[in-house]
């Protein structure tokens, strides 16, 4: 039951509570509305964001960007470096033509030594034994020589008196005419035996340095040819290079060249190109060069190992560097690229290889620009956009690279 005593509420106070309710409720929902639409607006200003950069992204990626560089003229020359060995300008092993025992010896390694001077004395009995009973035997054929002539002016004498006949008479001169011969013979064993007996003392056939001794007091020797000694030319040496049929045509005797030791840091030596084979062997497909090389001071030794830089002359053949070269099914290909933007294929011929730059003969010139490490997609007619600033760069050092550009070291020629 319902207190009697309570007061019922007025009704305009309950109404205007509903009218308050109901007008939070469109607040409410108006405020969710904006949010509604604020929420859609954003998304749909992102997206329309998110698609122009798709697009311009889309643009770039399809647009290709490349360096390029430009072939330069090889005027300038390269130097071709080459290992070789020193030799001595003279070298020989020495030996003893006279059989017998080592005397004694007179110079050891290290010694330098002038033509003519005495390096050993071998001691030979049995060639002096030879040489007296040579001459012994010379004197008895001149001996006899003596008779038949004495005997054959005889006969000419008994002659002229008919008192013996012409045939006894011309057996006597042929008698002293083979005693002419037995006494000339004679002679020229002597001088044998003499010219064998001065062997037995080994000199030095020309002035340099003895470089191995194999011989003691004592030891035996033979005519077998065993070497004794082995004298060296210190001044000047020689050098032997192989130099590549690619650059046989450009060395010519004359011209100037430079050795370097490793050991000897600093140190340069200068050297000439004396001759050269003037044809390619076969196996190694190189022409052998001979260069003298002055050693005054001694510096340098025979058997070295060395470096010799070899200048060869420039002429207007195109250098550029390898990375621009594309290799396709059909030939050997450059990229060019025109004014336009567009690029073109050119074949090319190339020439030598110089390492980390090549030698092209035909298909381009110096105006053309060259695309530098062409993707293996690109073909005719594509658009590009070059790299200013990276293009620079790389022509510089494509520059500087052809300048300076050598051949590379060992046996990595053409």
């Amino acid at each position: 039951m319902s207190d009697p005593n309570r007061p019922e509420p007025a009704p305009s106070d309950s109404a205007a509570e509903r009218a308050r309710v109901v007008r939070g409720a469109r607040i409410a929902a108006v405020i969710v509305l904006l949010l509604l639409v604020v929420g859609a607006g954003r998304t749909i200003v992102m997206r329309m964001a998110n698609a122009r950069m798709l697009e311009s992204n889309a643009g770039e990626h399809a647009q290709q960007y490349v360096k390029t560089t430009f072939a330069k003229a090889s005027g300038a020359g390269q130097k071709l470096a080459l290992p070789a060995t020193l030799q001595g300008f003279q070298q020989a092993p020495i030996a003893a033509r006279s059989s017998g025992y080592v005397r004694r010896w007179t110079k050891d390694i290290g010694s330098h030594v002038e033509r003519g001077e005495l390096l050993a004395e071998i001691e030979s009995p049995e060639v002096d034994q030879q040489l007296s009973q040579a001459v012994a035997a010379r004197q008895q054929m001149s001996a006899s020589l003596a008779l038949a002539k004495s005997t054959v002016a005889r006969w000419e004498a008994l002659r002229k008196k008919d008192v013996v006949s012409q045939q006894e008479l011309d057996e006597r001169r042929s008698t002293a005419t083979q005693a002419d011969a037995n006494v000339a013979a004679a002679e020229a064993n002597v001088q044998r035996l003499r010219q064998l007996q001065g062997f037995t003392r080994v000199t030095a056939p020309f002035a340099g340095v003895i470089t191995r001794r194999n011989v003691d007091v004592g030891d035996l020797i033979d005519s077998s040819g065993r070497t004794l000694f082995v004298l060296t030319q210190m001044d000047p040496l020689r050098v032997y290079i192989d130099v590549p049929q690619a650059y046989a045509q450009l060395v010519k005797a004359g011209q100037k060249v430079v050795v370097t030791q490793a050991e000897l840091r600093g140190q340069t030596f200068p050297g000439e190109v004396a001759r050269t084979a003037a044809s390619i062997d076969v196996a190694s497909r190189t022409m052998q060069v001979e260069i003298v090389l002055r050693n005054r001071d001694g510096a340098l030794l025979p058997g070295a190992y060395v470096r010799v830089s070899l200048p060869l002359p420039g002429d207007a053949t195109l250098v550029v560097p390898t990375n621009v070269l594309l290799f396709r099914g059909e030939g050997t290909r450059v990229a060019v690229v025109d004014a336009a933007g567009r690029v073109h294929l050119r074949p090319v011929t190339l020439g030598r290889n110089l390492g980390e730059s090549i030698e092209v003969q035909e298909g381009i010139g110096t105006r053309d620009r060259l695309v530098v490490n062409p993707s293996d997609s690109l073909a005719e007619g594509d658009r590009v956009t070059v790299n200013a600033a990276a293009d620079d760069a790389t022509s510089r050092a494509a520059a500087s690279a052809v300048t300076a550009s050598s051949a590379p070291p060992g046996k990595t020629l053409p």
